[in-house]
């Protein structure tokens, strides 16, 4: 695809337990293949995760340090990026500050809470985080964060996610899952996103399937869907060329009359 110039900054907000150097093949591909300019592309990590330091006040205080990112840069408004728990983020920055979004995509992410199990899971994970460290998170996590094509061919991948994993410090880890825990239903939220929407969805997702993007992308005004092959639940690591795919194909759209 031709170089255009961008019509707006692009905001990524990442999954857990992972950082934002989980973006960093997408923001090459913005900066060296669309032409996009560096300054515009911005990744950080949530708090406690990275160099972050950690918030009280749960998603609502992610969306805010993420608004922070924006305000350092001197930008009004972005095109938020968020993939799973960095979609949850998403939503809590569109219900509080939706003059600062442009735009959104979301992906592999729900627009829904967790269910009294998966409530009830996350405080476990939370418990034991904090009592035993991070070393047990790959092992309990990848087999579901990754699609099966992923794990049986892309070893490297594999590594990649495992090494972000295991830099995660016990107490963000723990944090975020509380803070995912007790997010609100953002289902209601939808009907007055006023921004274009684009929700992906990895083919192979378990964690947050198709039904869930297509619920996120039937339920805006304005919304499209991509399905991407070949990946789960973390789409843009899994299959970072139809993810870019999708992307440039979606920003380029926001700038055409």
């Amino acid at each position: 695809m031709a170089p255009f110039t961008p019509p707006f900054p692009v905001l990524f907000l990442h999954a857990f337990p992972l950082n934002g150097r989980m973006w960093d093949d997408q923001k090459a591909f913005l900066v060296e293949h669309l032409g996009w300019p560096p300054n515009l592309v911005l990744a950080p990590h949530h708090p406690g995760f990275g160099d972050a330091p950690g918030v009280e006040g749960g998603l609502d205080a992610f969306a805010a340090k993420a608004l922070e990112t924006l305000d350092r840069a001197g930008l009004d408004r972005a095109v938020v990026v968020g993939l799973s728990m960095g979609g949850y983020v998403a939503f809590r920055l569109y219900a509080r500050w939706p003059q600062r979004v442009a735009a959104m995509v979301l992906a592999d992410t729900r627009a829904g809470p967790d269910d009294e199990v998966g409530r009830a899971r996350r405080t476990e994970q939370a418990a034991r985080v904090r009592r035993e460290g991070v070393g047990w998170l790959p092992d309990a996590l990848l087999p579901a964060l990754l699609g099966e094509t992923t794990r049986r061919d892309r070893p490297e991948v594999v590594e990649r996610v495992r090494r972000m994993m295991l830099e995660a410090s016990p107490e963000g880890v723990a944090a975020a899952l509380e803070a995912m825990r007790e997010r609100p239903d953002s289902t209601p939220l939808l009907a007055s996103v006023s921004v274009p929407v684009l929700a992906v969805v990895g083919e192979e997702d378990t964690l947050t399937p198709l039904e869930e993007a297509r619920k996120i992308a039937e339920g805006v005004p304005v919304g499209r869907l991509a399905v991407l092959p070949g990946a789960g639940h973390l789409s843009n690591l899994e299959n970072p060329h139809a993810f870019g795919r999708a992307l440039a194909e979606f920003l380029k759209s926001l700038g055409e009359p």
